[in-house]
């Protein structure tokens, strides 16, 4: 249930008991538009926040094919095994088109949507600017106010989605196919540069190519400058499918994770993040504003139509509708 309205109340502690139906309702009155429900869900995570910020954060993404569902339902059963508790969240900036009819992933990751020490849940746009980082951060914080220690977070979409994934978490794996050639022409230099690990799937059925992958992405990140002077991003191949090099992959994890907390720059990312979530909610609040003030949905169309007409130019249209947001 995305958007509806929470059934029942919900309190701080009931979230922070770990009471997986109170977590639901939580991050449901968090994705909810009502006046009432924002100001109750901004209160309600104000109280959570000193419980936030203890989990290990990752972001997952990968070309359509590459198993990113299958990997994560895999490494996400590993991690419960080893006592972990999993949460696992989905970024798609393109549900505005669909309707926000995101995940089949409670049928794609089946063993995960069984473990009671995982929880799976898709964090829609809602058609709001910015809604899809401040929706998925909002329900990263509740889930790690929850108890849980591990928090996945997968790009659905294409395209922004990795920049905003890459803003949500500390670690950002990227899985890769085999037969690297015509792949490696399309990947994006950007996407590259925020890999803090590429990961080459399917090794289970493609052992030589996808170990000449690896050495392809290996020599492409060569001529790219790390993004910290700590942490040179490995290549691995591994098996969404079997589970094979997923123990490596947890401990690249780990060791990144150890190697930027020791310098403090696992920190100051999550201090820029902040900033940078704080002004994706001023953009979101200052965009409700214009589509929902009766007198402003009034003035908006009036100043499109004379941009149109070539009565008036952008720039003066501009200022104009910062006028009437007061600004």
């Amino acid at each position: 249930m995305t958007g509806g309205s929470p059934k029942k109340s919900v309190t701080a502690e009931m979230v922070a008991s770990g009471d997986r139906a109170a977590l639901a309702r939580a991050i449901t009155l968090m994705e909810s538009r009502r006046p009432d429900h924002r100001e109750a869900a901004r209160a309600l995570l104000q109280e959570l926040m000193p419980r936030t910020g203890k989990a290990v954060r990752i972001g997952i993404t990968g070309v359509p094919g590459v198993g990113k569902s299958t990997t994560i339902d895999t490494l996400g059963s590993m991690l419960t095994e080893k006592g972990h508790k999993v949460a696992v969240l989905a970024v798609d900036p393109s549900s505005t088109r669909t309707g926000g009819a995101i995940l089949g992933d409670k049928t794609r990751m089946a063993r995960l949507a069984a473990d009671p020490n995982a929880f799976i849940r898709p964090s829609p746009s809602s058609g709001t600017l910015g809604g899809v980082a401040a929706k998925t951060r909002e329900t990263m914080l509740l889930c790690e106010a929850a108890g849980f220690d591990v928090i996945l977070v997968e790009t659905v979409g294409v395209g922004q989605s990795e920049t905003a994934v890459a803003d949500l978490t500390d670690f950002f794996l990227v899985l890769m196919l085999p037969g690297a050639g015509d792949e490696l022409q399309g990947i994006k230099k950007g996407i590259l540069e925020l890999a803090d690990l590429i990961a080459v799937n399917k090794a289970d059925d493609a052992g030589a190519k996808a170990k000449a992958a690896a050495a392809e992405y290996k020599a492409a990140l060569h001529i790219l400058a790390p993004a910290s002077a700590t942490w040179t991003p490995p290549v691995l191949t591994v098996s969404g499918l079997t589970g094979q090099g997923l123990d490596e992959l947890w401990t690249k994890v780990l060791d990144h994770r150890k190697r930027l907390e020791a310098t403090g720059e696992i920190a100051a990312k999550r201090r820029a993040q902040d900033t940078k979530w704080m002004w994706t909610l001023v953009h979101e609040r200052l965009h409700e504003r214009l589509t929902h003030d009766p007198h402003l949905r009034r003035r908006v169309p009036e100043i499109e139509r004379a941009i149109a007409d070539g009565a008036l130019s952008p720039n003066a249209a501009a200022s104009e509708i910062v006028k009437l947001l007061g600004i």
